[in-house]
C-alpha cells in the first residue's frame, strides 16, 4: 500500500474524479449522488484519525453555526499541521477536480471558493431540514467513521416531508448541487462516539466567513 507521506494532492485528485465518474444518481426527490472510495484509503483513515477533540453542544443543535467557535476546517493553520489535511485540500483546489466536478454535476464552480469543515458530531446532535441554497454551489458530505452505518444524510422531500436516508459508510459521499429542492438534515438519533465527516462545499466570494476557506485569496478556476 502506498504510504501516507508520498499520497500526493495528484493521487488524491485522481481518486477523486474516478469515485465522481463511478457515482450513482438518483432522481427523487431531488436530483443526488452516492460516490464510493471518495480519497485513497491511506488518505480516509488518516483523515478519519485526525487528532481533533470533539466540541460540546453545550445543550445545543439544530443548525451547525450554533457553534462557530468550535469548528474545525481545513485552513491555514490546520494545514501546517497536518500534511494530509494540506494534500486533500491541495487536490481539491486543483482544476483537475474543479474540471471534473464542474463537468460530472453541472456545477457553476468558476470562480468560486474551496470551505473544507472537519466535522464530529456526538450524542445530542441534529440538524434541522436546509437546501444549503445561495452562497453554496457545491455540497459533498464525506463519511469518516466505522459503525455508524444508521448516521447518514437524512433526505426530505420538503422541509416538513421526510423521504429517506442516505448510508454513512467510510470513504463514501453523498453529493448534491444546492437548489431549492435540496432538503437534507438530520434527525435527532443515538449518537456512540463521535461521528466524524468532512463537509466540502465550494462557495461564492459572499461567503463572509473568509478565516473558514483553504485559500480565501484563490478562487478555483475551470
Amino acid at each position: 500500500m502506498t504510504s501516507l507521506s508520498t499520497t500526493d494532492a495528484g493521487t488524491i485528485a485522481d481518486a477523486f474524479c474516478a469515485s465522481m465518474v463511478s457515482r450513482k444518481s438518483f432522481a427523487d426527490p431531488y436530483p443526488w449522488h452516492l460516490v464510493e472510495e471518495v480519497f485513497p484509503a491511506q488518505v480516509s483513515h488518516a483523515l478519519a484519525t485526525l487528532p481533533f477533540a470533539a466540541p460540546s453542544l453545550e445543550g445545543l443543535s439544530g443548525r451547525r453555526e450554533l457553534h462557530n467557535d468550535t469548528r474545525s476546517y481545513f485552513d491555514a493553520e490546520q494545514m501546517a499541521k497536518y500534511p494530509v489535511m494540506r494534500a486533500v485540500a491541495e487536490a481539491l483546489q486543483s482544476p483537475q477536480v474543479v474540471r471534473c466536478v464542474a463537468e460530472q454535476f453541472d456545477a457553476p464552480l468558476d470562480d468560486t471558493f474551496l470551505r473544507i469543515e472537519y466535522a464530529q458530531d456526538i450524542d445530542g446532535f441534529w440538524l434541522e431540514p436546509h437546501t444549503d441554497l445561495g452562497v453554496k454551489k457545491f455540497t459533498c458530505l464525506i463519511y469518516l467513521t466505522e459503525g455508524h452505518e444508521d448516521l447518514g444524510t437524512d433526505i426530505y422531500r420538503s422541509k416538513e416531508e421526510h423521504f429517506g436516508r442516505s448510508p454513512f459508510v467510510p470513504n463514501t459521499a453523498m453529493i448534491f448541487v444546492p437548489s431549492d429542492k435540496t432538503w437534507h438534515g438530520f434527525e435527532p438519533r443515538p449518537i456512540k462516539g463521535v461521528r466524524k465527516s468532512v463537509i466540502l462545499n465550494y462557495v461564492t466570494h459572499d461567503w463572509r466567513a473568509r478565516e473558514q476557506l483553504a485559500y480565501p485569496d484563490a478562487p478555483v478556476r475551470l
